[in-house]
Protein backbone atom coordinates (compact mmCIF):
# COMPACT_ATOMS: atom_id res chain seq x y z
CA UNK A 1 0.00 0.00 0.00
CA UNK A 2 1.46 3.37 -1.04
CA UNK A 3 1.75 6.30 1.37
CA UNK A 4 -0.90 8.17 -0.65
CA UNK A 5 -3.38 5.30 -0.23
CA UNK A 6 -2.69 5.16 3.52
CA UNK A 7 -3.24 8.91 3.81
CA UNK A 8 -6.54 8.67 1.88
CA UNK A 9 -7.69 5.85 4.14
CA UNK A 10 -6.89 7.88 7.26
CA UNK A 11 -8.83 10.86 5.90
CA UNK A 12 -11.85 8.63 5.21
CA UNK A 13 -11.73 7.23 8.75
CA UNK A 14 -11.46 10.71 10.24
CA UNK A 15 -14.36 12.00 8.17
CA UNK A 16 -16.49 8.99 9.09
CA UNK A 17 -15.75 9.42 12.79
CA UNK A 18 -16.59 13.13 12.67
CA UNK A 19 -19.93 12.33 10.98
CA UNK A 20 -20.69 9.73 13.65
CA UNK A 21 -19.88 12.15 16.47
CA UNK A 22 -22.10 14.78 14.88
CA UNK A 23 -24.96 12.28 14.61
CA UNK A 24 -24.52 11.25 18.25
CA UNK A 25 -24.63 14.83 19.49
CA UNK A 26 -27.56 15.86 17.32
CA UNK A 27 -29.79 12.84 17.92
CA UNK A 28 -32.70 13.77 20.18
CA UNK A 29 -35.99 11.90 20.36
CA UNK A 30 -39.27 13.68 21.00
CA UNK A 31 -41.32 12.87 24.11
CA UNK A 32 -43.99 11.27 21.93
CA UNK A 33 -41.49 8.65 20.77
CA UNK A 34 -41.17 7.32 24.33
CA UNK A 35 -44.95 6.78 24.28
CA UNK A 36 -44.62 4.89 20.98
CA UNK A 37 -41.83 2.73 22.46
CA UNK A 38 -43.97 1.91 25.52
CA UNK A 39 -46.86 0.93 23.24
CA UNK A 40 -44.59 -1.25 21.08
CA UNK A 41 -43.19 -3.12 24.06
CA UNK A 42 -46.55 -3.72 25.76
CA UNK A 43 -48.04 -4.75 22.42
CA UNK A 44 -45.23 -7.28 22.00
CA UNK A 45 -46.20 -8.96 25.28
CA UNK A 46 -49.83 -9.05 24.11
CA UNK A 47 -51.42 -10.16 27.40
CA UNK A 48 -54.37 -8.79 29.43
CA UNK A 49 -52.04 -7.05 31.90
CA UNK A 50 -50.01 -5.28 29.18
CA UNK A 51 -53.25 -4.09 27.55
CA UNK A 52 -54.52 -2.75 30.90
CA UNK A 53 -51.26 -0.88 31.52
CA UNK A 54 -51.31 0.67 28.05
CA UNK A 55 -54.90 1.86 28.53
CA UNK A 56 -53.96 3.38 31.91
CA UNK A 57 -50.91 5.08 30.42
CA UNK A 58 -52.78 6.41 27.40
CA UNK A 59 -55.63 7.68 29.60
CA UNK A 60 -53.15 9.42 31.92
CA UNK A 61 -54.20 7.19 34.84
CA UNK A 62 -50.61 6.90 35.98
CA UNK A 63 -51.45 6.66 39.69
CA UNK A 64 -53.08 3.31 38.99
CA UNK A 65 -49.97 2.03 37.24
CA UNK A 66 -47.88 2.67 40.36
CA UNK A 67 -50.31 0.67 42.51
CA UNK A 68 -50.36 -2.42 40.30
CA UNK A 69 -49.18 -5.73 41.73
CA UNK A 70 -48.83 -9.16 40.18
CA UNK A 71 -49.83 -12.09 42.38
CA UNK A 72 -48.31 -15.42 41.32
CA UNK A 73 -51.23 -17.31 42.87
CA UNK A 74 -53.57 -15.90 40.21
CA UNK A 75 -51.80 -17.72 37.36
CA UNK A 76 -51.68 -21.39 36.38
CA UNK A 77 -48.95 -21.25 33.73
CA UNK A 78 -45.41 -19.92 33.85
CA UNK A 79 -45.69 -18.07 30.53
CA UNK A 80 -48.87 -16.25 31.59
CA UNK A 81 -47.39 -15.10 34.87
CA UNK A 82 -44.07 -14.16 33.27
CA UNK A 83 -45.72 -11.92 30.66
CA UNK A 84 -47.94 -10.22 33.24
CA UNK A 85 -45.05 -9.76 35.66
CA UNK A 86 -42.78 -8.29 32.99
CA UNK A 87 -45.55 -5.91 31.88
CA UNK A 88 -46.19 -4.80 35.47
CA UNK A 89 -42.52 -4.14 36.13
CA UNK A 90 -41.78 -2.23 32.91
CA UNK A 91 -42.98 1.16 34.17
CA UNK A 92 -42.71 0.47 37.91
CA UNK A 93 -39.55 2.60 38.21
CA UNK A 94 -40.42 5.23 35.61
CA UNK A 95 -39.66 8.73 36.89
CA UNK A 96 -41.58 10.45 34.09
CA UNK A 97 -45.06 9.18 34.96
CA UNK A 98 -47.58 11.97 35.45
CA UNK A 99 -48.73 11.08 38.97
CA UNK A 100 -50.84 13.22 41.28
CA UNK A 101 -48.73 12.69 44.39
CA UNK A 102 -45.41 14.10 45.58
CA UNK A 103 -42.78 11.32 45.75
CA UNK A 104 -40.60 13.33 48.13
CA UNK A 105 -43.52 13.98 50.45
CA UNK A 106 -44.40 10.29 50.48
CA UNK A 107 -40.78 9.37 51.21
CA UNK A 108 -40.47 11.80 54.12
CA UNK A 109 -43.79 10.68 55.60
CA UNK A 110 -42.67 7.05 55.48
CA UNK A 111 -39.29 8.03 56.91
CA UNK A 112 -40.90 9.79 59.88
CA UNK A 113 -43.17 6.80 60.46
CA UNK A 114 -40.20 4.47 60.84
CA UNK A 115 -38.33 6.96 63.00
CA UNK A 116 -41.35 6.92 65.35
CA UNK A 117 -41.30 3.12 65.20
CA UNK A 118 -37.64 3.16 66.28
CA UNK A 119 -38.63 5.33 69.25
CA UNK A 120 -41.17 2.69 70.31
CA UNK A 121 -38.55 -0.05 69.91
CA UNK A 122 -36.14 1.96 72.05
CA UNK A 123 -38.71 2.22 74.82
CA UNK A 124 -39.29 -1.53 74.67
CA UNK A 125 -35.59 -2.44 74.92
CA UNK A 126 -34.80 0.13 77.60
CA UNK A 127 -37.44 -1.50 79.80
CA UNK A 128 -37.85 -5.09 80.87
CA UNK A 129 -38.55 -6.38 77.36
CA UNK A 130 -38.02 -10.01 78.43
CA UNK A 131 -41.26 -9.83 80.41
CA UNK A 132 -43.29 -8.72 77.37
CA UNK A 133 -42.54 -11.93 75.45
CA UNK A 134 -40.13 -14.32 77.23
CA UNK A 135 -39.89 -16.65 74.22
CA UNK A 136 -38.80 -13.94 71.77
CA UNK A 137 -36.67 -12.18 74.39
CA UNK A 138 -34.78 -15.45 74.91
CA UNK A 139 -34.06 -15.57 71.18
CA UNK A 140 -32.79 -11.96 71.33
CA UNK A 141 -30.28 -12.92 74.04
CA UNK A 142 -29.19 -15.93 71.97
CA UNK A 143 -28.72 -13.61 68.98
CA UNK A 144 -26.62 -11.40 71.24
CA UNK A 145 -24.29 -14.32 71.96
CA UNK A 146 -24.23 -15.30 68.30
CA UNK A 147 -23.17 -11.78 67.27
CA UNK A 148 -20.50 -11.72 69.96
CA UNK A 149 -19.06 -14.96 68.58
CA UNK A 150 -19.09 -13.63 65.02
CA UNK A 151 -17.49 -10.26 65.80
CA UNK A 152 -14.92 -11.31 68.38
CA UNK A 153 -12.58 -8.67 69.77
CA UNK A 154 -12.65 -5.20 68.26
CA UNK A 155 -9.35 -4.34 66.54
CA UNK A 156 -8.65 -0.60 66.31
CA UNK A 157 -5.71 -1.02 63.93
CA UNK A 158 -7.88 -3.03 61.57
CA UNK A 159 -10.48 -0.27 61.56
CA UNK A 160 -7.88 2.41 60.82
CA UNK A 161 -6.27 0.34 58.08
CA UNK A 162 -9.57 -0.64 56.47
CA UNK A 163 -11.18 2.82 56.48
CA UNK A 164 -12.03 4.28 53.10
CA UNK A 165 -14.18 6.80 51.27
CA UNK A 166 -17.57 5.89 49.93
CA UNK A 167 -18.59 6.76 46.38
CA UNK A 168 -21.26 9.26 47.34
CA UNK A 169 -21.49 12.82 48.56
CA UNK A 170 -20.79 14.09 52.07
CA UNK A 171 -22.11 17.01 54.09
CA UNK A 172 -19.33 19.28 52.79
CA UNK A 173 -18.63 17.84 49.32
CA UNK A 174 -21.59 17.63 46.96
CA UNK A 175 -22.32 16.75 43.38
CA UNK A 176 -19.19 16.32 41.27
CA UNK A 177 -16.54 16.11 44.01
CA UNK A 178 -17.03 12.50 45.11
CA UNK A 179 -13.67 11.05 44.06
CA UNK A 180 -11.11 10.22 46.76
CA UNK A 181 -8.72 12.97 45.56
CA UNK A 182 -10.99 15.96 46.35
CA UNK A 183 -12.05 14.19 49.54
CA UNK A 184 -8.46 13.82 50.72
CA UNK A 185 -7.84 17.43 49.73
CA UNK A 186 -10.92 19.20 51.09
CA UNK A 187 -12.86 16.90 53.40
CA UNK A 188 -12.82 17.97 57.06
CA UNK A 189 -16.37 17.42 58.34
CA UNK A 190 -16.55 15.54 61.62
CA UNK A 191 -18.99 15.25 64.51
CA UNK A 192 -17.97 16.46 67.95
CA UNK A 193 -18.08 12.96 69.49
CA UNK A 194 -15.80 11.46 66.87
CA UNK A 195 -13.44 14.44 67.04
CA UNK A 196 -13.00 13.96 70.78
CA UNK A 197 -11.93 10.36 70.12
CA UNK A 198 -9.65 10.64 67.05
CA UNK A 199 -8.02 14.07 67.45
CA UNK A 200 -5.11 12.75 69.55
CA UNK A 201 -4.16 9.71 67.48
CA UNK A 202 -5.20 10.80 63.95
CA UNK A 203 -1.72 12.32 63.21
CA UNK A 204 -0.08 9.03 64.23
CA UNK A 205 -2.45 6.85 62.24
CA UNK A 206 -2.35 8.96 59.05
CA UNK A 207 0.89 11.02 59.14
CA UNK A 208 1.00 11.82 55.40
CA UNK A 209 -2.64 12.88 55.37
CA UNK A 210 -2.11 14.97 58.51
CA UNK A 211 0.88 16.73 56.93
CA UNK A 212 -1.25 17.51 53.90
CA UNK A 213 -3.97 19.01 56.10
CA UNK A 214 -1.34 20.99 58.03
CA UNK A 215 0.04 22.46 54.79
CA UNK A 216 -3.44 23.61 53.81
CA UNK A 217 -3.86 25.25 57.22
CA UNK A 218 -0.55 27.12 56.84
CA UNK A 219 -1.49 28.34 53.37
CA UNK A 220 -4.83 29.59 54.78
CA UNK A 221 -6.84 27.26 52.57
CA UNK A 222 -8.63 26.09 55.67
CA UNK A 223 -9.11 27.77 59.02
CA UNK A 224 -9.06 24.57 61.06
CA UNK A 225 -7.79 21.05 60.53
CA UNK A 226 -11.30 19.67 61.15
CA UNK A 227 -14.71 21.28 60.78
CA UNK A 228 -17.15 20.31 63.50
CA UNK A 229 -20.57 19.28 62.24
CA UNK A 230 -23.79 18.64 64.19
CA UNK A 231 -24.48 15.37 62.30
CA UNK A 232 -25.92 14.28 58.96
CA UNK A 233 -28.34 15.79 56.45
CA UNK A 234 -31.54 14.08 55.29
CA UNK A 235 -32.18 14.13 51.53
CA UNK A 236 -34.27 12.15 49.05
CA UNK A 237 -33.10 10.29 45.95
CA UNK A 238 -35.16 8.55 43.22
CA UNK A 239 -36.39 5.02 43.97
CA UNK A 240 -39.39 4.09 41.81
CA UNK A 241 -42.50 5.57 40.21
CA UNK A 242 -44.40 5.52 43.51
CA UNK A 243 -41.98 6.92 46.08
CA UNK A 244 -38.47 8.31 46.51
CA UNK A 245 -35.86 7.03 48.93
CA UNK A 246 -34.64 8.92 52.01
CA UNK A 247 -30.94 8.80 52.84
CA UNK A 248 -28.77 10.71 55.31
CA UNK A 249 -25.58 12.29 53.99
CA UNK A 250 -22.77 11.92 56.52
CA UNK A 251 -19.86 14.20 57.48
CA UNK A 252 -16.81 13.02 55.52
CA UNK A 253 -14.46 11.99 58.34
CA UNK A 254 -17.30 10.12 60.03
CA UNK A 255 -18.00 8.31 56.78
CA UNK A 256 -14.32 7.39 56.49
CA UNK A 257 -14.35 5.55 59.81
CA UNK A 258 -17.86 4.16 59.27
CA UNK A 259 -16.58 2.42 56.15
CA UNK A 260 -13.72 1.02 58.23
CA UNK A 261 -16.15 -0.47 60.76
CA UNK A 262 -18.35 -1.79 57.96
CA UNK A 263 -15.36 -3.52 56.36
CA UNK A 264 -14.55 -5.21 59.67
CA UNK A 265 -18.09 -6.58 60.04
CA UNK A 266 -18.05 -7.69 56.38
CA UNK A 267 -14.84 -9.67 56.88
CA UNK A 268 -16.14 -11.37 60.01
CA UNK A 269 -19.36 -12.39 58.27
CA UNK A 270 -17.24 -13.71 55.42
CA UNK A 271 -15.46 -16.05 57.80
CA UNK A 272 -18.73 -17.87 58.52
CA UNK A 273 -19.79 -18.02 54.87
CA UNK A 274 -21.87 -14.85 54.53
CA UNK A 275 -20.41 -13.16 51.46
CA UNK A 276 -21.55 -9.54 51.24
CA UNK A 277 -19.44 -8.98 48.12
CA UNK A 278 -21.77 -11.05 45.93
CA UNK A 279 -25.52 -11.54 45.50
CA UNK A 280 -25.15 -14.82 43.62
CA UNK A 281 -25.88 -17.11 46.57
CA UNK A 282 -29.15 -15.32 47.36
CA UNK A 283 -30.14 -15.38 43.70
CA UNK A 284 -29.38 -19.09 43.40
CA UNK A 285 -31.21 -20.03 46.60
CA UNK A 286 -34.24 -18.00 45.49
CA UNK A 287 -34.45 -20.23 42.41
CA UNK A 288 -34.08 -23.34 44.58
CA UNK A 289 -36.90 -22.08 46.81
CA UNK A 290 -39.18 -21.51 43.82
CA UNK A 291 -38.70 -25.13 42.79
CA UNK A 292 -38.72 -26.93 46.13
CA UNK A 293 -40.91 -24.66 48.29
CA UNK A 294 -38.45 -25.46 51.11
CA UNK A 295 -36.87 -21.98 51.28
CA UNK A 296 -38.54 -18.63 51.97
CA UNK A 297 -37.36 -15.25 50.75
CA UNK A 298 -37.93 -12.42 53.23
CA UNK A 299 -37.86 -8.71 52.48
CA UNK A 300 -38.31 -5.82 54.91
CA UNK A 301 -39.90 -2.40 54.59
CA UNK A 302 -37.32 0.33 55.24
CA UNK A 303 -35.02 -2.01 57.15
CA UNK A 304 -32.18 0.52 57.25
CA UNK A 305 -34.56 3.04 58.84
CA UNK A 306 -35.69 0.53 61.47
CA UNK A 307 -32.39 -0.26 63.24
CA UNK A 308 -33.26 1.13 66.66
CA UNK A 309 -30.54 2.48 68.93
CA UNK A 310 -31.41 0.38 71.97
CA UNK A 311 -31.72 -2.81 69.92
CA UNK A 312 -28.14 -2.37 68.75
CA UNK A 313 -27.03 -1.63 72.31
CA UNK A 314 -28.54 -4.96 73.43
CA UNK A 315 -27.23 -7.05 70.52
CA UNK A 316 -23.64 -5.82 70.08
CA UNK A 317 -20.68 -6.37 72.42
CA UNK A 318 -19.90 -3.27 74.49
CA UNK A 319 -16.69 -2.25 72.72
CA UNK A 320 -18.20 -2.67 69.27
CA UNK A 321 -21.24 -0.64 70.27
CA UNK A 322 -19.09 2.14 71.76
CA UNK A 323 -17.02 2.54 68.59
CA UNK A 324 -19.98 2.39 66.19
CA UNK A 325 -21.78 4.88 68.42
CA UNK A 326 -18.80 7.25 68.25
CA UNK A 327 -18.46 7.20 64.45
CA UNK A 328 -22.19 7.51 63.67
CA UNK A 329 -24.15 10.76 63.50
CA UNK A 330 -26.43 11.13 66.50
CA UNK A 331 -28.24 14.19 65.12
CA UNK A 332 -29.68 15.10 61.75
CA UNK A 333 -31.31 17.93 59.80
CA UNK A 334 -33.80 17.99 56.97
CA UNK A 335 -32.21 21.15 55.57
CA UNK A 336 -29.76 23.85 56.63
CA UNK A 337 -32.51 26.13 58.00
CA UNK A 338 -34.12 23.51 60.24
CA UNK A 339 -32.94 22.77 63.75
CA UNK A 340 -31.16 19.49 64.40
CA UNK A 341 -33.00 16.53 65.93
CA UNK A 342 -31.81 13.43 67.79
CA UNK A 343 -32.03 10.15 65.93
CA UNK A 344 -34.08 7.29 67.37
CA UNK A 345 -32.51 4.93 64.86
CA UNK A 346 -28.90 3.86 65.24
CA UNK A 347 -27.91 4.36 61.61
CA UNK A 348 -29.62 5.06 58.32
CA UNK A 349 -29.04 4.49 54.65
CA UNK A 350 -26.02 6.65 53.83
CA UNK A 351 -24.09 5.53 56.89
CA UNK A 352 -20.96 3.57 55.94
CA UNK A 353 -21.73 0.50 58.08
CA UNK A 354 -25.54 0.25 57.92
CA UNK A 355 -25.55 -2.43 55.21
CA UNK A 356 -23.13 -4.67 57.10
CA UNK A 357 -24.83 -4.06 60.45
CA UNK A 358 -28.31 -5.01 59.21
CA UNK A 359 -26.86 -8.08 57.49
CA UNK A 360 -25.24 -9.13 60.77
CA UNK A 361 -28.44 -8.63 62.77
CA UNK A 362 -30.68 -10.50 60.32
CA UNK A 363 -28.21 -13.37 60.02
CA UNK A 364 -28.04 -13.73 63.81
CA UNK A 365 -31.85 -13.63 64.17
CA UNK A 366 -32.32 -16.22 61.39
CA UNK A 367 -29.65 -18.49 62.89
CA UNK A 368 -31.09 -18.58 66.40
CA UNK A 369 -34.58 -19.19 65.03
CA UNK A 370 -33.36 -22.23 63.09
CA UNK A 371 -31.47 -23.49 66.12
CA UNK A 372 -34.54 -23.09 68.32
CA UNK A 373 -36.71 -25.00 65.84
CA UNK A 374 -33.94 -27.58 65.29
CA UNK A 375 -33.99 -26.79 61.59
CA UNK A 376 -30.85 -27.10 59.48
CA UNK A 377 -29.67 -23.53 58.89
CA UNK A 378 -27.12 -24.35 56.20
CA UNK A 379 -29.23 -22.55 53.58
CA UNK A 380 -29.55 -19.30 55.54
CA UNK A 381 -28.33 -16.50 53.29
CA UNK A 382 -28.36 -12.77 53.98
CA UNK A 383 -27.57 -9.75 51.83
CA UNK A 384 -28.64 -6.57 53.60
CA UNK A 385 -32.36 -6.93 54.23
CA UNK A 386 -32.75 -9.76 51.70
CA UNK A 387 -32.97 -12.90 53.82
CA UNK A 388 -33.38 -16.53 52.76
CA UNK A 389 -34.08 -19.24 55.31
CA UNK A 390 -35.99 -22.54 55.58
CA UNK A 391 -39.73 -22.12 55.06
CA UNK A 392 -40.46 -23.80 58.38
CA UNK A 393 -38.61 -20.98 60.18
CA UNK A 394 -40.39 -18.14 58.35
CA UNK A 395 -43.20 -17.49 60.84
CA UNK A 396 -40.99 -17.41 63.94
CA UNK A 397 -38.38 -15.31 62.16
CA UNK A 398 -41.07 -12.81 61.15
CA UNK A 399 -42.35 -12.63 64.73
CA UNK A 400 -38.84 -12.16 66.14
CA UNK A 401 -38.02 -9.47 63.56
CA UNK A 402 -41.24 -7.62 64.41
CA UNK A 403 -40.37 -7.85 68.13
CA UNK A 404 -37.01 -6.23 67.28
CA UNK A 405 -38.72 -3.32 65.53
CA UNK A 406 -38.53 -4.44 61.89
CA UNK A 407 -41.45 -4.70 59.47
CA UNK A 408 -41.64 -7.70 57.17
CA UNK A 409 -42.79 -6.63 53.71
CA UNK A 410 -45.57 -9.16 53.09
CA UNK A 411 -45.93 -8.23 49.42
CA UNK A 412 -42.27 -8.98 48.70
CA UNK A 413 -41.76 -11.93 51.08
CA UNK A 414 -42.61 -15.43 49.85
CA UNK A 415 -42.84 -18.61 51.90
CA UNK A 416 -45.24 -20.64 49.76
CA UNK A 417 -46.17 -21.00 46.13
CA UNK A 418 -43.90 -21.09 43.07
CA UNK A 419 -42.57 -17.51 43.20
CA UNK A 420 -39.43 -16.23 44.96
CA UNK A 421 -37.60 -12.90 44.74
CA UNK A 422 -34.22 -11.93 46.22
CA UNK A 423 -31.39 -9.58 45.27
CA UNK A 424 -32.90 -8.68 41.91
CA UNK A 425 -33.61 -12.30 40.92
CA UNK A 426 -37.24 -13.19 40.17
CA UNK A 427 -38.15 -16.86 39.81
CA UNK A 428 -41.42 -18.64 39.08
CA UNK A 429 -41.05 -22.43 39.39
CA UNK A 430 -37.39 -22.14 38.45
CA UNK A 431 -38.03 -19.88 35.47
CA UNK A 432 -36.40 -16.45 35.37
CA UNK A 433 -39.15 -13.85 34.99
CA UNK A 434 -37.21 -10.70 35.89
CA UNK A 435 -38.70 -7.62 34.18
CA UNK A 436 -36.83 -4.92 32.34
CA UNK A 437 -37.36 -1.38 33.61
CA UNK A 438 -37.86 1.85 31.69
CA UNK A 439 -36.70 4.45 34.22
CA UNK A 440 -36.21 7.53 32.03
CA UNK A 441 -37.62 8.85 28.77
CA UNK A 442 -35.76 7.56 25.72
CA UNK A 443 -33.93 10.67 24.54
CA UNK A 444 -30.74 9.75 22.69
CA UNK A 445 -28.74 6.95 21.08
CA UNK A 446 -27.33 5.78 24.40
CA UNK A 447 -30.87 5.31 25.81
CA UNK A 448 -31.96 3.47 22.66
CA UNK A 449 -28.98 1.10 22.79
CA UNK A 450 -29.67 0.24 26.43
CA UNK A 451 -33.40 -0.41 25.98
CA UNK A 452 -32.99 -2.33 22.71
CA UNK A 453 -30.37 -4.58 24.29
CA UNK A 454 -32.55 -5.24 27.33
CA UNK A 455 -35.38 -6.24 25.02
CA UNK A 456 -33.12 -8.47 22.88
CA UNK A 457 -31.69 -10.26 25.93
CA UNK A 458 -35.21 -10.64 27.39
CA UNK A 459 -36.41 -12.15 24.10
CA UNK A 460 -33.42 -14.52 24.18
CA UNK A 461 -34.19 -15.56 27.77
CA UNK A 462 -37.91 -16.15 27.21
CA UNK A 463 -37.21 -18.97 24.72
CA UNK A 464 -34.66 -20.66 27.02
CA UNK A 465 -31.70 -19.11 25.17
CA UNK A 466 -32.49 -21.11 22.02
CA UNK A 467 -33.02 -18.01 19.91
CA UNK A 468 -35.02 -14.80 20.42
CA UNK A 469 -38.76 -14.54 21.01
CA UNK A 470 -40.21 -13.28 17.71
CA UNK A 471 -42.90 -11.28 19.54
CA UNK A 472 -40.26 -8.62 20.23
CA UNK A 473 -38.76 -8.54 16.74
CA UNK A 474 -40.84 -5.60 15.52
CA UNK A 475 -40.25 -3.64 18.73
CA UNK A 476 -36.48 -4.19 18.48
CA UNK A 477 -36.31 -3.24 14.79
CA UNK A 478 -38.29 -0.04 15.36
CA UNK A 479 -35.76 0.96 18.03
CA UNK A 480 -32.99 0.21 15.53
CA UNK A 481 -34.63 2.44 12.94
CA UNK A 482 -34.74 5.38 15.37
CA UNK A 483 -30.95 5.66 15.28
CA UNK A 484 -29.25 7.26 12.24
CA UNK A 485 -27.64 4.62 10.04
CA UNK A 486 -24.14 6.00 10.58
CA UNK A 487 -24.28 5.19 14.31
CA UNK A 488 -26.21 1.92 14.21
CA UNK A 489 -23.31 0.15 15.81
CA UNK A 490 -23.76 -3.63 15.91
CA UNK A 491 -21.79 -5.22 18.70
CA UNK A 492 -21.26 -8.48 20.55
CA UNK A 493 -23.01 -9.21 23.84
CA UNK A 494 -19.71 -8.87 25.72
CA UNK A 495 -19.35 -5.17 24.83
CA UNK A 496 -22.60 -4.14 26.51
CA UNK A 497 -24.75 -1.10 25.77
CA UNK A 498 -22.37 0.62 23.34
CA UNK A 499 -24.34 -0.44 20.29
CA UNK A 500 -27.06 -2.88 19.27
CA UNK A 501 -26.31 -6.40 20.54
CA UNK A 502 -26.81 -8.80 17.66
CA UNK A 503 -25.55 -11.94 15.96
CA UNK A 504 -22.31 -12.12 14.03
CA UNK A 505 -24.00 -12.35 10.63
CA UNK A 506 -26.06 -9.23 11.43
CA UNK A 507 -22.94 -7.22 12.26
CA UNK A 508 -20.50 -8.56 9.63
CA UNK A 509 -17.53 -7.03 11.49
CA UNK A 510 -14.15 -6.33 9.96
CA UNK A 511 -11.54 -9.03 10.51
CA UNK A 512 -8.62 -7.98 12.71
CA UNK A 513 -5.26 -7.48 10.97
CA UNK A 514 -2.77 -10.33 10.74
CA UNK A 515 -1.34 -11.27 14.10
CA UNK A 516 -4.57 -10.58 16.02
CA UNK A 517 -7.42 -13.01 16.64
CA UNK A 518 -10.91 -11.59 16.41
CA UNK A 519 -12.76 -8.72 14.77
CA UNK A 520 -12.68 -4.94 14.89
CA UNK A 521 -15.96 -3.33 15.92
CA UNK A 522 -16.94 0.34 15.97
CA UNK A 523 -19.00 1.34 18.97
CA UNK A 524 -20.09 4.15 21.25
CA UNK A 525 -17.61 5.13 23.96
CA UNK A 526 -18.44 6.98 27.15
CA UNK A 527 -15.50 8.77 28.74
CA UNK A 528 -15.49 10.54 32.06
CA UNK A 529 -14.70 14.25 32.09
CA UNK A 530 -11.64 14.69 34.27
CA UNK A 531 -9.91 17.52 36.06
CA UNK A 532 -6.27 17.94 37.04
CA UNK A 533 -4.93 18.18 40.57
CA UNK A 534 -1.39 18.83 41.80
CA UNK A 535 -2.25 18.46 45.47
CA UNK A 536 -0.69 15.85 47.76
CA UNK A 537 -4.16 14.30 47.84
CA UNK A 538 -3.30 12.62 44.52
CA UNK A 539 -0.50 10.68 46.21
CA UNK A 540 -2.76 9.79 49.13
CA UNK A 541 -5.46 8.52 46.79
CA UNK A 542 -3.02 6.41 44.78
CA UNK A 543 -1.45 4.96 47.94
CA UNK A 544 -4.82 4.10 49.43
CA UNK A 545 -6.10 2.49 46.23
CA UNK A 546 -3.00 1.11 44.49
CA UNK A 547 -5.09 -1.12 42.22
CA UNK A 548 -6.75 1.89 40.56
CA UNK A 549 -4.83 2.80 37.41
CA UNK A 550 -5.41 6.39 36.36
CA UNK A 551 -3.29 8.55 34.09
CA UNK A 552 -1.46 11.61 35.33
CA UNK A 553 -2.89 13.59 38.25
CA UNK A 554 -6.47 13.58 37.04
CA UNK A 555 -9.72 12.33 38.50
CA UNK A 556 -13.22 11.95 37.02
CA UNK A 557 -16.13 14.24 37.84
CA UNK A 558 -19.16 12.30 39.02
CA UNK A 559 -21.89 12.02 36.41
CA UNK A 560 -19.99 14.09 33.81
CA UNK A 561 -19.23 12.15 30.63
CA UNK A 562 -18.36 12.76 27.00
CA UNK A 563 -19.65 10.57 24.16
CA UNK A 564 -17.28 9.36 21.50
CA UNK A 565 -16.73 6.63 18.92
CA UNK A 566 -14.13 3.92 19.37
CA UNK A 567 -12.99 0.71 17.78
CA UNK A 568 -12.38 -2.43 19.84
CA UNK A 569 -11.07 -5.91 19.17
CA UNK A 570 -13.69 -8.60 19.85
CA UNK A 571 -12.08 -12.05 20.21
CA UNK A 572 -15.38 -13.99 20.27
CA UNK A 573 -19.00 -13.36 19.38
CA UNK A 574 -21.98 -14.68 21.35
CA UNK A 575 -24.71 -16.17 19.16
CA UNK A 576 -28.20 -15.09 20.19
CA UNK A 577 -29.84 -17.31 17.60
CA UNK A 578 -32.68 -16.54 15.18
CA UNK A 579 -36.01 -14.90 15.94
CA UNK A 580 -38.33 -17.82 16.69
Amino acid sequence: MTSQMRSTRRVRKTTRKEDQLLSLRNMRLAKSETTDIIRDFLQSLDCPRSLAIWLMYQSNEHDQITELDCNSEHYLYVSDFSDAYIATGFLSKAKFLNTSFDRDERALAKFKTYEAQCALTNRRFVGKFWIENPKLAGLVFRAQRKISQILGTFDGEEMVGGANWGKGTTVDLKSLQTHSIPKFQHEAGITRDLHSWVSEWFPLAYPTWWESISEDVQSNLRRERFSLRYGNEVITVPKNSKINRVIAVEPGINLWFQKGCGSMIRRRLGRIGVNLNSQLRNQHLARVGSLSDQLATVDFSSASDSIALELVRVLLPDRWFQVLDLVRSKCGKFNAEDSAFWWSKFSSMGNGFTFELESLIFYALASVVCEDLKVNGIDISVYGDDVILPTSAYELFSALSTFCGFTVNKTKSFSSGPFRESCGAHWYAGTNCKPIFLKERVRDAQNVFGLANNIRVLAHRLVSFLGCDSRFRGCWHRLLSRVPESIRFRVSLDLGDVGFICNFDEACPQRAPRGFEGFHVWHLSVRSITVQSEHRAVTLSRLWQPSVQEDNNTYPLRGRTRLGVSQSLVPRWYHLGPWV
